[in-house]
C-alpha cells in the first residue's frame, strides 16, 4: 500500500471540534443576553414558569426525607411540649372566654356606630393557608417558597403573615408556587404607623438582614419600643397589621436624619405555616372618574 492513500484524520476520540475558548465565549454572552432580556423585556417569564412547574415534583421528592427527619424528631421531642401546650392552652381558653365577650359587645358597638355615621362597612380580607418549602438559593437576598400559586388564587403583591405579624409580601408568581419577598429583603418596602403617634413613615429592609425606618428627621418623634403596624393607605395591607417594634434609635447632630432601626414582630425564620391575604385594592371600590370639562359654546363668546 502506498503511503499517499493513508487516511491521516485523527480518530474521532481525539478530534477537538471548536475550541474551548469559543465555546466559553459563546456560552458566555448567551447568559449575558438571557440576563439582559430577563430584566428588561420579560422574555423569559414563560419559561422560568414552565421550569418551575416541571421542576415542582423533583423538589417534593428531594423534601422527602428532610421532612421525614423533621417529623420524627417533633414527634420524638414534642409529646412533652404537647402536654405543656395543652394544660397553657386549656388555662387560656377560660381567659379568652372573657375576651370573647367583650369582643363581641365591641363588634356590635362598632355596626352601630358605623349606621349611625353611615359609613362603608369594613372591608373584609379573605386569606389562604400556605406551607413554606423553602428559602431562596440567593445569598444576597431573603426571600422564600409557598406552595401555593396562581391556580390556588394567589394573586401578585399580596402580603404574607404569621402568628406574629406582617412576614412579607408576594413578588413573583407561578403556576403552583410563588415567591415571597421578606421584610428584611433590601428591596423590601412597607408603609407603617406608628402607634403612639400615629405618625405614618415607611420601613425598608436594610443591610445585614435588618428592617429600617428611612427619612425620619432627627428631631423626629420617636422612641424605643414603638410599636409599628400597617397604615393600610398603601391599598395592599389591611390597617393594624403589627410590623416591628423600633429596637435604636440613633441621632447624629451633623447628620439630618436619624438612623431607627427595626425589629420585625414577626419570626421570619424557621416559619412553616403561613398565610396569604388577598391585597386591599382587590376590594376597594375603584376610584371615581373626574368629570368632563364643560363643553363651552362659541357663540356665547362676545366680541369686545
Amino acid at each position: 500500500m502506498q503511503l499517499g492513500t493513508l487516511d491521516r484524520t485523527p480518530p474521532p476520540f481525539f478530534r477537538q471540534g471548536v475550541s474551548a475558548l469559543t465555546k466559553l465565549l459563546f456560552f458566555a454572552a448567551l447568559a449575558v443576553f438571557l440576563m439582559v432580556a430577563d430584566g428588561r423585556f420579560q422574555l423569559v417569564v414563560g419559561a422560568r414558569a414552565v421550569l418551575a412547574t416541571v421542576l415542582l415534583p423533583v423538589e417534593r421528592a428531594l423534601m422527602v426525607p428532610r421532612e421525614m427527619l423533621a417529623g420524627g424528631r417533633d414527634y420524638l421531642q414534642g409529646i412533652a411540649q404537647a402536654r405543656a401546650a395543652e394544660n397553657a392552652a386549656r388555662i387560656e381558653m377560660v381567659r379568652q372566654a372573657e375576651r370573647v365577650s367583650q369582643v363581641a359587645l365591641l363588634e356590635r358597638e362598632n355596626k352601630r356606630l358605623r349606621a349611625l355615621l353611615e359609613l362603608r362597612p369594613a372591608v373584609t380580607v379573605r386569606s389562604t393557608p400556605a406551607e413554606v418549602m423553602y428559602e431562596a438559593a440567593d445569598p444576597f437576598s431573603r426571600k422564600v417558597f409557598i406552595d401555593r400559586g396562581e391556580r390556588q388564587g394567589i394573586v401578585l403583591g399580596s402580603p404574607v403573615i404569621n402568628e406574629g405579624g406582617v412576614m412579607g409580601q408576594v413578588t413573583r408568581l407561578y403556576p403552583l408556587t410563588a415567591e415571597v419577598t421578606l421584610l428584611t429583603d433590601k428591596d423590601a418596602a412597607i408603609p407603617v404607623l406608628n402607634t403612639r403617634t400615629q405618625q405614618r413613615s415607611a420601613a425598608f429592609g436594610g443591610p445585614g438582614a435588618t428592617v429600617e425606618l428611612r427619612f425620619m428627621a432627627a428631631n423626629s418623634d420617636v422612641k424605643v419600643g414603638d410599636v409599628l403596624t400597617t397604615s393600610g393607605v398603601d391599598g395592599v395591607y389591611p390597617a393594624g397589621l403589627p410590623v416591628a417594634t423600633v429596637a435604636v434609635v440613633e441621632r447624629q447632630s451633623e447628620a439630618g436624619f436619624a438612623r431607627i432601626v427595626l425589629k420585625p414582630a414577626a419570626v421570619l425564620d424557621g416559619v412553616r405555616h403561613v398565610m396569604v391575604l388577598e391585597p386591599l385594592s382587590a376590594q376597594l371600590p375603584p376610584p371615581p372618574a373626574p368629570d368632563p370639562a364643560p363643553a363651552v359654546d362659541p357663540r356665547s363668546k362676545r366680541k369686545p
